[in-house]
């Protein structure tokens, strides 16, 4: 049988496991109760140091479950076995050395100090007013208190590596279910971002495709030409929309589909003619400012941008009032700084409600490194402002910036 095999039926059947220990130690009990060395006076029948040995070895038994009794018991025995005039030889003190060491190994260091230091005090104490003046003091007396010092050192050394196996336990338990939540957080970052994109997608989309319609339908009447023309450009929004579509759900399919077809590049500032291109044909009169230098942005900073201000645009195009926009990109430090106003004509602007919007925009500013602040102007109307770095950064580095 290999040591696995030995480590395995141990655990499983315990009680098997002990009733063989027990027999072995009242076999070495028995052995020692025979025992006799030149000049003693040993007892002449073995029976009695026998009989006490078979009451130590039964109480170990329970020993697992109650080991304070267990060794109260071997050593009150072992004490009789001592004061009966027996040499305390290893082989009799077998029970109460394997007591001993049940108790080191399964209570708190205190327990096992108190019990041990009572345990062989009391051996001590009956070997030697049991022949204070024999020549064989040395043996008689300090030779048992070495041999019990051996099971609480090494129960000691159990109990502790057993709490070592526990704490490993403990903290790769702990690893475990940190990366179970780290990859359930990572898996609901991940819809956010797609819910996010998809909802920028189908709201700008839709917000123009509907104000198309609608234009359309009015002019069809009086201005045949200009309704077809319009409807045009519906057709050219909504295949705009597909295309966007395709490309956000296509991520989804990467994992599972490896040859899936090559998606369309991520949309940024340089399809933002194309964009207000849509918003007009919805009604929408765009003005765009650029000032200071263009420079490059990271792919991140770049989609942040076209979709902060298409999410804006949307919204514009939704409530604005007087039907116009202004977009406004200044290139400062290390800093693209947006703006969307509209004028707006109301006194009070009407602010954009329902649906994640504003929200959307906020996540996507922040997710760069950037901040993004929207509500009505005193003025009237409605403006929506941003500040992007040139090239992304995590949220918390942004937050320590001063």
């Amino acid at each position: 049988m290999t040591t696995s095999s030995l480590q395995r039926y141990t655990r499983h059947c315990p009680r098997v496991v002990d009733a063989v220990m027990v027999l072995a130690l009242f076999g070495c009990v028995a052995l020692g109760a025979s025992i006799n060395t030149p000049g003693t006076n040993q007892p002449e029948h073995a029976w009695p140091a026998e009989l006490l040995a078979g009451i130590s070895c039964l109480a170990l038994l329970k020993g697992r479950s109650h080991p304070r009794t267990t060794v109260a018991v071997a050593t009150a025995c072992t004490v009789i076995i001592g004061a009966l005039g027996y040499l305390l030889s290893p082989l009799l003190l077998a029970p109460l050395m394997l007591a001993l060491y049940l108790l080191a190994a399964g209570t708190d260091p205190r327990t096992t100090r108190v019990y041990g230091t009572v345990t062989m005090a009391m051996v001590q104490i009956t070997a030697v007013l049991d022949n204070p003046t024999s020549e064989e003091i040395l043996l008689r007396a300090v030779g048992p208190v070495l041999w019990l010092l051996l099971p609480l050192v090494g129960g000691g050394r159990a109990r502790l590596r057993h709490a070592y196996l526990e704490s490993v336990q403990a903290r790769a338990a702990h690893a475990e279910r940190t990366r179970e939540e780290e990859a359930r957080l990572r898996v609901a970052e991940e819809r956010m971002r797609i819910a996010r994109e998809l909802h920028d997608v189908v709201a700008h989309h839709m917000a123009v495709a509907n104000a198309q319609a609608g234009t359309a339908r009015h002019l069809a009447p009086t201005h045949p030409e200009q309704s077809q023309q319009l409807l045009s450009d519906l057709t050219a929004t909504t295949s705009s929309a597909l295309l966007e579509l395709r490309a956000a759900v296509g991520i989804l399919r990467q994992a599972s589909d490896p040859g899936s077809d090559s998606l369309e590049p991520s949309p940024g500032l340089d399809r933002l003619p194309e964009l207000i291109s849509a918003c007009e044909t919805a009604g929408l009169d765009v003005t765009v400012t650029t000032e200071g230098e263009s420079r490059p942005l990271s792919p991140g900073v770049d989609l942040t941008a076209y979709r902060i201000i298409q999410e804006a645009l949307t919204n514009a195009t939704k409530h604005a009032s007087d039907h116009a926009a202004h977009v406004r990109l200044a290139y400062s430090g290390s800093c693209l700084l947006i703006k969307v106003t509209n004028d707006g004509t109301s006194t009070t602007p009407p602010v954009p409600s329902g649906g994640f919007g504003l929200l959307g925009m906020r996540e996507r500013a922040h997710s760069v490194g950037g901040d993004l602040h929207a509500g009505p102007r005193p003025e009237g109307g409605f403006e929506v402002s941003t500040a992007l770095p040139l090239h992304s950064q995590a949220p918390e580095e942004h937050e320590a910036t001063p």
